[in-house]
């Protein structure tokens, strides 16, 4: 038998940094929060990855009182290139008149800085979600571990999925790569003077994200690829990164390994009864120039804006819930199609397709007004914002 512990306007399932986004986006309005995590409070603390943030995000996270400055390192200027092949452009924040086109943090420093904004009233550690019941005027989100050790029970008029990448769902359509992202992080011959760069090679793109001193790497290969590069030694790890750069990049030492598998998921409908879906359990994309992340928290910063703006008392209310996945349609598509098309164009070694890889290149390198909208949309996303 289920207790009934509480009745709430929104329950964020999730209390990952997209999830406390939405929350703190909510905070003050007409609507009771309450977020739910299957972790215990603060379990990011030793999570080392690394996340690449735009600046348009550091705006977003200004308005929430919940930017550290320092705890990121800055991106001045973005080098993009091919290997075996001509063209390069160069994207410099200077053009944009901002400090930054955006910023390389740990995902626990980040964290750390959205939890410190959060009432711990608001959290509800330890708790997975059994299941939810949809009723017309509310959902039923059943947990464990009631004050009597079951289960227990929170009513909420709309319940927002936060918690991750989409599982087996028939709605989630998913695209595989065949490509698994080697991360690691690497110290550089020279220091790295707040560039990144985005090299395309033939197994897939490789950047290299100032982190402090270090860099941190994302290099996507075939699976097997991936292996051979987890099984190497140091100096072979490294030989193997300076190779795609032919000489205009070299390291020293490297940190731990590791590897995942990348896939598009994208789910099809956002929004369903009393439910909608926002950051990775809404899509998730390839790392590729870094837009995943950035696209969901302009989810919760979006979720957040429809709802304060609905003249209703319902948050769950259908029309309010289309009207936010509506808004979300340019942005959402332009992102995953951007990422997409780059995989798809650049992880070949068609010589034909090398071609015209260059001219698309030199094209924005030598067309500033060109290169200047692909950046802003890397920045801002699909609408100039916040």
């Amino acid at each position: 038998m289920t207790e009934t512990i509480d009745a709430v306007d929104i329950a964020i399932v999730g209390a990952g940094p997209v999830g406390m986004t939405l929350a703190l986006a909510l905070a003050g309005g007409p609507f009771s929060v309450l977020l739910i995590d299957s972790r215990r409070r603060g379990a990011w603390a030793s999570d080392p990855r690394a996340l690449a943030l735009s600046y348009g995000t550091r705006q977003l996270l200004e308005n929430l009182g919940a930017w550290n400055v320092n705890a990121g390192t800055p991106i001045e200027t973005i080098h993009v290139s091919q290997r075996s092949g001509f063209g390069r452009t160069l994207i410099d924040a200077a053009d944009y008149d901002i400090p930054a086109l955006g910023y390389v943090m740990r995902y626990r420093d980040l964290a750390a800085n959205l939890d410190a904004r959060i009432e711990s009233s608001r959290l509800l550690n330890e708790c997975a979600v059994i299941a939810i019941r949809l009723a017309r005027e509310a959902a039923e989100i059943t947990l464990d571990g009631g004050s009597d050790g079951g289960p227990r029970c929170i009513s909420a008029r709309l319940v927002v999925h936060a918690e991750g990448t989409p599982g087996n769902d028939p709605d989630v359509r998913v695209y595989d790569y065949r490509q698994h992202a080697v991360v690691a992080e690497v110290r550089p011959f020279a220091a790295h003077v707040r560039r990144a760069w985005e090299r395309f090679t033939p197994d897939g793109p490789l950047a290299l994200l100032p982190l402090g001193q270090d860099y941190a790497v994302v290099f996507s290969v075939p699976p097997e690829k991936a292996s051979e590069l987890l099984q190497l030694d140091e100096e072979h790890f490294l030989a193997a990164l300076r190779a795609p750069f032919g000489g205009h990049v070299d390291f020293v030492g490297s940190g731990s390994r590791a590897s995942f598998p990348l896939a598009l998921r994208i789910r099809q409908q956002l929004s369903a009864p009393r439910q909608v879906w926002i950051g990775n359990a809404a899509q998730s994309l390839h790392p590729v120039s870094g837009q995943g992340f950035n696209l969901g928290l302009r989810d919760a910063w979006e979720l957040a804006e429809t709802l304060r703006t609905n003249i209703s008392s319902d948050a769950g209310e259908a029309s309010t819930l289309a009207t936010y996945a509506r808004r979300r349609r340019i942005d959402r598509s332009a992102s995953m199609a951007f990422t997409d098309g780059l995989v798809r164009l650049f992880s070949n070694d068609l010589g034909p397709l090398r071609v015209v890889r260059g001219l698309g290149l030199l094209t924005l390198d030598l067309l500033p007004p060109l290169r200047h909208f692909v950046a802003r949309r890397m920045i801002w996303g699909a609408r100039a914002w916040p």
